[in-house]
């Protein structure tokens, strides 16, 4: 996002302060990637952004409070990303397939909100982790809803759509961890598989996945 221009420029108050506001979550993002939340300061995030460090104190009262919003705008864009995707679908198993296909692309499009998101969440403290384990909970129901019974006309327990989920992340949060967060539409096939078998069993899961 580039700066501001100097000078008498005839911009609002307010656009300022949503612009500077909007520079402070990039550059969090940026400065977690590339060095982790301990070495990451209050200092370094307002040179990243461009603005001073009262500047910061005007939109958060802390790193942790500047950490907390851009978690959550991180999320809501690739939350919106995947239910946009998976709308397009009518049917559970390329609603499913297209969901995990769209946040392997939002993600590897931009790894500073990957490490964001599935790395840097899991150290930042308890406020910080229980966001990482709302957000993992809010797409449960993504993968519960419509899902298809089994022979014996019922669903897997809850449990196992819970565990899918939180096993997607933890895979994806390894890989990013490992540095291959820009590459990480290349594990479509193994995630896709992991999120169709309990469902589907390996045969059809790799079926569908192979036709895509």
């Amino acid at each position: 996002m580039e700066s501001l221009p100097r000078g008498r420029h005839g911009l609002t108050r307010e656009y300022i302060a949503q612009h500077q506001r909007e520079r402070i979550l990039i550059a969090i993002a940026e400065l977690l990637h590339d060095h982790g939340y301990d070495r990451t300061t209050v200092a370094a995030i307002a040179g990243g952004a461009g603005v001073s460090k009262s500047d910061f104190y005007a939109h958060f009262a802390s790193k942790d409070e500047c950490f907390g919003a851009a978690y959550d705008a991180a999320f809501e864009r690739v939350e919106l990303t995947i239910l946009s995707a998976c709308a397009a679908e009518s049917r559970w198993p390329d609603c499913v397939c297209a969901g995990i296909g769209a946040l392997l692309t939002a993600l590897a499009d931009t790894p500073a909100q990957a490490s964001l998101l599935l790395v840097e969440g899991l150290r930042a403290g308890p406020d910080v982790y229980g966001r990482y384990q709302a957000a993992i909970e809010r797409f449960v129901p993504c993968l519960r809803d419509g899902a298809p019974r089994g022979r014996d006309g019922r669903r897997p327990p809850q449990a196992t759509d819970e565990a899918v989920v939180g096993g997607i992340a933890s895979l994806l949060g390894r890989r990013v961890l490992a540095g291959d967060a820009p590459r990480l539409t290349r594990f479509f096939p193994e995630v896709a598989e992991f999120a169709l078998t309990p469902y589907l069993g390996v045969a059809e899961a790799r079926r569908i996945i192979s036709a895509r």
